[in-house]
């Protein structure tokens, strides 16, 4: 929940907050947020995803439409619909200080009541913007690239392993964000990605005692086969010759 003047920045798009807003944002669509103004209030509420499915409701809170990728995330508040909102909050802070055994379940359902609020209310339009638009994105893709790593036990896999994978996430085109990124590091998306993927694969076989199919299935290799040709492309070493 906002109030005040702030811009936030989605890729090549631009939503101007003059004054109050509900936010909902996710670790797989990484914005940059400018305040605009030193006349800042508001509440962040931050769960995890095991939050809700502890709960057993069969909620998967990627798939609620305020947390898709390729939609405005933010919708402007009316001073009646904030004060609504702020209701909400306060409800949860309540609980969050009682000794109510059950609390957790309680505000579980405050928090799905501001996703359906949110939900109810029509997005803001993003403005287009050529304005430092090849700079953000870049930027933007980095951290969302960086934000898949370090992977967790060999079980876990990366979530995003693609060119149009990336661009689906940043809600653009995959040829407008190979455009911007070989203008801004001289490099491909795929290319940025692999030599990623390398860096992680060094880190997990100095590091861990995974065995070398674990850590291909990790990176997104469905064959070892493919991960070694790809590591000793990039390397000279195969994966076996640079562990030991």
């Amino acid at each position: 929940m906002i109030i005040g003047r702030n811009r936030a920045e989605y890729a090549d798009k631009v939503i101007e907050i003059e004054k109050n807003a509900l936010l909902f944002a996710t670790p797989q669509i990484p914005y940059n947020y400018h305040s605009l103004d030193d006349n800042q209030t508001g509440i962040f509420c931050i769960f995890s995803e095991d939050f809700f499915v502890q709960s057993n409701t069969g909620i998967v809170i990627p798939d609620m439409p305020v947390f898709q990728p390729g939609g405005n995330p933010i919708f402007f508040l009316t001073d009646e619909q904030m004060d609504e909102v702020k209701v909400i909050f306060n409800k949860m802070i309540r609980e969050l200080e009682s000794d109510y055994a059950y609390k957790y379940d309680l505000i579980r359902n405050y928090v799905m009541e501001l996703i359906h609020t949110g939900q109810k209310l029509q997005p803001v339009s993003a403005l287009n913007t050529e304005t430092n638009a090849f700079r953000r994105v870049s930027s933007l893709f980095m951290e969302l690239l960086e934000r898949q790593f370090p992977v967790e036990p060999p079980h876990q896999k990366l979530k995003l392993r693609s060119a149009k994978d990336y661009a689906d996430q940043l809600s653009i085109h995959v040829n407008y964000l190979n455009k911007v990124l070989k203008e801004v590091t001289g490099k491909t998306t795929t290319g940025l990605i692999l030599d990623r993927i390398v860096q992680e694969a060094k880190i997990l076989l100095k590091h861990t005692d995974w065995n070398i199919s674990e850590i291909a299935y990790s990176l997104g290799f469905e064959e070892p086969a493919h991960f070694n040709n790809l590591f000793k492309k990039h390397t000279s070493l195969t994966p076996k010759s640079f562990r030991a």
